[in-house]
């Protein structure tokens, strides 16, 4: 069973360094790049590049660099014709050797936006029109867990009740060998760094092949939180899922009736660890929700509420901290 990203949303899960990928439909306004991965005991250096074109010399549009020297500084520029241009430094370290990370660039209409580990860390004023990038370059001395590109360009031919994450401009993605009707959708706005606890509204209700992305992070004394998709005043709950991080058990559930049903535990591995960051896409089937995590199976739960399209609304609670949640 094969991980089918929602469009608009374009994952590469444990991509080797050096990494040198297209931009999905190319980088437009509205677009978030998320890289989360592990800096190096050693780290001395790496760097992201924004680059226009893949041949050797290309320009760069932003250099973000990270130097641990003796010095601690981020390095921000950008290249052209071969020549670098004015530094920007910022002499902080929002990095730590050997710790996990997620770092966000946000593109907006003047700049770039930079996010670490949810914390606004600078913003670099655009000096290449960013309709002329259309690579990602990742190396140096960390390990990469999953790039994701955000906001990126929805396939053709989508019914009218769907509309792409971020409106621009972009190239349609075909997908071979696939039924347009097969594919995840999702409807809603996306939501940047929610505080917790979290509760969205579905609006619509729960359909088949409709995906929930929820990115986030365990924290180091993290024990338990939970995932409710929650059926209107009832109080049912089509689908609890609880990950005891102290346990390492994952646990899902109903809550149908005023009674919970039965447990069910069996994961052939825990994604959820302390001071680790996850990448979850639960999909609503015809008889199942499938949950993925870092685009590893994780499990299947069949639905037991079978008007699961009374689910109109996901909660988040407990002991996460979320960068990012569509639904």
């Amino acid at each position: 069973m094969a991980y089918v990203p929602a469009p608009g949303y374009e994952p590469t899960y444990n991509p080797t360094l050096p990494y040198c990928r297209p931009i999905p439909g190319g980088l437009r306004v509205g677009m978030s790049v998320y890289i989360q991965g592990v800096a190096s005991e050693h780290m001395k250096r790496f760097f992201v590049n924004f680059v226009a074109g893949q041949e050797p010399g290309a320009d760069i549009a932003l250099h973000f660099n990270p130097r641990f020297d003796g010095w601690d500084k981020v390095v921000f520029n950008s290249q052209q014709a071969g020549n670098w241009g004015n530094e920007e430094r910022k002499r902080s370290m929002p990095f730590n050797k050997g710790a996990a990370f997620e770092l966000v660039f946000m593109v907006m209409a003047e700049h770039y936006k930079v996010v670490v580990n949810g914390n606004p860390f600078y913003e670099f004023g655009h000096r290449i029109p960013l309709q002329m990038v259309t690579h990602l370059q990742v190396d140096g001395d960390l390990q990469l867990q999953s790039i994701n590109f955000i906001g990126g360009p929805a396939p053709p031919h989508q019914g009218p009740m769907h509309h792409p994450p971020f409106p621009g401009p972009g190239h349609g993605h075909h997908y071979p060998h696939q039924q347009l009707n097969s594919l995840p959708s999702m409807e809603g706005p996306p939501t940047f760094n929610p505080p917790v606890p979290f509760r969205g509204r579905l609006q619509g209700g729960l359909t088949a092949r409709r995906t929930v992305i929820i990115k986030g992070y365990v924290p180091p004394t993290g024990k338990s939180f939970s995932i409710n998709f929650r059926a209107g005043p009832s109080g049912d709950i089509a689908l609890h899922v609880n990950p005891r991080v102290a346990e390492g058990n994952v646990v899902r559930n109903s809550f149908l009736k005023g009674s919970w049903g039965s447990e069910e535990r069996n994961i052939s591995y825990n994604p959820f660890s302390p001071g680790q960051f996850f990448d979850l896409s639960i999909r609503c089937g015809q008889d199942r929700f499938k949950v993925y995590a870092n685009g590893q199976h994780l499990f299947d739960f069949s639905h037991r509420l079978s008007a699961f399209q009374n689910v109109d609304t996901v909660e988040i609670e407990g002991d996460v901290t979320l960068s990012y949640v569509q639904i």
